[in-house]
């Protein structure tokens, strides 16, 4: 059994103590130990508000106030728990009595854990969204300079992994782009749906003291407030959903660096990798391995099952707060964790990685032009049906020779169509292809040049909008 005089912030309706593999199970510091910052904060806020209701005088608010400080300054200098620290808020509970004496013990008046543990979650994600969005766009920023300096060179792009159409090195560069430019948007989405108000609700029915849950708000940074209590102490659905953001920046940046890993394979050779971001083999001296891309490869999966575990527990939970949802944090962090380990990684790869221009413009073939043969037909009067079948024919001759389709004669195009005409062999040009497809989002010159100006744009600094008020207040 444990020591029933451990600090705790229940046990009066027990008469034996909690049995040590209870506590084991149930001692959950160790993973939210990290919320001390914000647990600080709304209690604070809390002890203001306690004042305003009239439960605290002006002194006792005050005092409050300075203990709690102390105390974060104390754990920002290092303080660690104590095995009887069942979780951070018990944690700040102890070290707050320490400070202050008995009058700690009225913080805890019309509050639950229940609501207070939603707060410092709420509060912990939105300061996690500000970072993933810092650390999505630096990456974004090494796309876009990639980019730029690939403007001028061609490359195949592939569907099924088989060569397609010639492209713009940086079309493919910027294709990676977007997607973290929508990831970016659900970051700002999360943001917002991490920014309503549980304080006030308590363990389930809502407080019972004449707090301002708006002063609260306001000098919390929320947007607004909870509309029912029930519904504030058990609602994740912001952890689902900052969890399914960092599922798809995963995956995005996994899809980048399977690119980036192929490219820099031998046989393909477009991309060299630096020496920052790579490792070597333990046997093989020339071994040069993206390990860094590798890992964020991996990291994918990580982050889809970090999702999958919240999502399976919330589905099977009654309303109102569960012990359940005390494992919402250890999903939470890692998944953010993982991600803000990986952005920075790969950033780092792309940016030391060298793009082999002459590789990649050698492996486009006239073959890849089959579809520019056919435009030329249909714009000679010809139906695409009746052009497709046409190029299909040549490239089976093409095939059965053992050449591409600019070393066959110019007969054996004519033999195809009647409609082919002296200059067919100009459409066989990767240059002019890339350069017919101009029209918005295309890889035409023009069109990447937009691109690049819109991809810019989208990075350029937005000054900073308050989630609320954020008032800062103080019980003076």
């Amino acid at each position: 059994m444990s020591d029933h005089t451990s600090h705790k912030l229940w046990g009066g309706r027990f008469s034996t103590p909690s049995a040590a593999a209870l506590e084991s199970l149930n001692r959950s510091i160790g993973t939210d130990y990290r919320l001390w910052p914000f647990d600080i904060s709304l209690s604070q806020a809390w002890a203001v508000a306690l004042w305003g209701a009239g439960v605290l005088t002006l002194e006792e608010s005050k005092r409050i106030e300075r203990g709690l400080g102390v105390v974060g300054q104390k754990l920002a200098a290092g303080a660690q728990p104590l095995t009887s620290d069942e979780d951070v808020h018990t944690l700040i509970d102890r070290m707050l009595h320490e400070e202050v004496g008995d009058i700690a013990s009225k913080l805890h008046t019309g509050r639950s854990r229940n609501d207070q543990v939603a707060t410092a979650t709420r509060l912990w994600s939105i300061d996690a969204c500000t970072k993933l969005d810092a650390s999505a766009r630096s990456l974004q920023q090494v796309m876009l300079d990639q980019a730029a300096s690939l403007e001028d060179v061609l490359m195949p792009a592939y569907t099924h992994l088989q060569r397609a159409q010639p492209v713009s090195a940086a079309h493919w560069m910027l294709s990676h782009f977007w997607p973290l430019e929508r990831d970016r948007a659900r970051i700002a989405s999360a943001s917002r749906a991490a920014a309503v108000l549980p304080l006030g609700a308590g363990a389930i029915a809502g407080c019972a003291f004449p707090i301002s849950r708006v002063l609260l708000q306001g000098s919390l940074g929320f947007t607004s407030l909870s509309q029912n209590s029930i519904d504030a102490v058990g609602d994740r659905d912001f952890v689902a959903e900052l969890l399914f953001t960092v599922a798809m920046i995963a995956t995005h940046v996994s899809r980048l660096a399977e690119d980036l890993i192929i490219y820099g394979s031998s046989e393909f050779g477009f991309v060299q990798f630096g020496d920052a971001f790579t490792t070597g083999s333990s046997m093989m001296p020339q071994k040069r391995n993206p390990d860094a891309l590798e890992l964020a490869r991996g990291s994918g999966a990580r982050a889809i099952g970090d999702l999958a575990t919240l999502l399976a527990t919330l589905k099977g939970l009654p309303s109102g707060y569960n012990k359940d949802l005390q494992d919402d944090k250890r999903v939470l962090f890692d998944g953010v964790d993982t991600v803000l380990l990986v952005l920075p990684a790969v950033a780092g790869a792309l940016q030391e990685i060298r793009f082999n221009a002459k590789r990649m413009r050698a492996a486009i073939s006239s073959s890849m032009m089959a579809t520019d043969l056919a435009d030329y037909l249909v714009e000679k009067g010809a139906s695409f049906r009746e052009a497709h079948a046409a190029i299909g024919e040549l490239i089976r001759e093409s095939e059965q020779e053992g050449c591409e389709l600019d070393a066959l004669p110019l007969s054996s195009f004519k033999s195809a169509h009647s409609l082919f005409g002296d200059d067919i062999l100009d459409w066989l040009d990767p240059a002019r292809s890339v350069a017919r497809r101009d029209v918005p989002g295309g890889t035409g010159p023009t069109a990447v040049a937009a691109q690049i100006r819109a991809a810019r744009e989208a990075l350029w600094p937005v000054n900073e909008i308050a989630r609320g008020n954020e008032l800062v207040l103080r019980a003076i």
